[in-house]
């Protein structure tokens, strides 16, 4: 069964989640030089390491749905956690990706008599 849609969503949810990733570590790094220190920083580390197993996650879904499911799920809570407003859409994206990985069926093929 393909599983297409559940990669393309999970590597969608990945490269937005390193578009939020890097405008929070550009966020931090201003924050930073104002008041000399700054979470965001580490927590748009996080988000950039998370959408990275986003992005595993996608492409090994084709190849093992399970493992691939949980990775895109954990990695979009776990970006909604890091970047909160920056990852809602990466968040979106892959939590329906996981779950589609984990919960669709596959489908039995029947050979038809000849």
């Amino acid at each position: 069964m393909s599983r297409t849609t559940e990669m393309v969503l999970g590597i969608l949810g990945g490269l937005f989640g390193f578009g939020g990733a890097f405008f929070a570590l550009f966020m931090g790094a201003v924050d930073e030089s104002f008041n000399g220190t700054s979470e965001l920083s580490g927590l748009g580390t996080s988000a950039f390491v998370f959408s990275i197993l986003a992005i595993t996650g996608g492409i090994l879904v084709k190849f093992k749905p399970k493992l691939g499911g949980w990775l895109m799920l954990i990695s979009g809570v776990a970006i909604l956690i890091s970047i909160s407003l920056f990852g809602v859409v990466p968040a979106l994206f892959l939590i329906a990706a996981g779950l589609m990985g984990l919960i669709r069926k596959e489908k039995k093929q029947t050979e038809a008599a000849a």
